[in-house]
């Protein structure tokens, strides 16, 4: 029996799936393993999150035309607007930090430095309750 799903909606189901499987290898991985994972997906020219970013600047050219016809809504093309926007800009800060997962993740298990005992960080907020 046909599939009546038009090919690209079952791609876009396929790629959420293996987004989700590669979440559950990223959970279990060893820090060599995630830095490794990690390095990929950020990767802004070639990995995942450039790759998501291309496909929502797409779709804003898409939601800008809908919407200067009148099919879509204004709002809807400033959101996705926004939406490739802001993904742009956390995908270009994070670029930064490829080259020290990728450094990581090459880096024989001899020369990694040992995990310290986790500590507080003065990154870390606690909201009173």
């Amino acid at each position: 029996m046909h599939d009546p799903t038009p090919y690209p909606i079952r791609l876009a189901d396929s790629i959420a799936s293996q987004l989700g499987q590669l979440s559950e290898h990223l959970a279990h991985s060893s820090p060599q393993q995630a830095a490794q994972i990690l390095g990929q997906v950020l990767d802004f020219d070639d990995g995942i999150l450039g790759r998501i970013t291309g496909l929502m600047s797409t779709g804003s050219r898409f939601a800008k035309t809908h919407s200067e016809r009148g099919i879509l809504p204004p709002e809807v093309w400033l959101a996705v607007g926004r939406a490739a926007n802001e993904l742009d800009a956390v995908g270009r800060d994070l670029d930064e930090h490829v080259g020290t997962l990728r450094a990581l993740a090459e880096a024989p298990a001899s020369t990694r430095p040992a995990s310290p005992a986790p500590v507080a960080s003065a990154l870390v907020v606690r909201r009173r309750r």
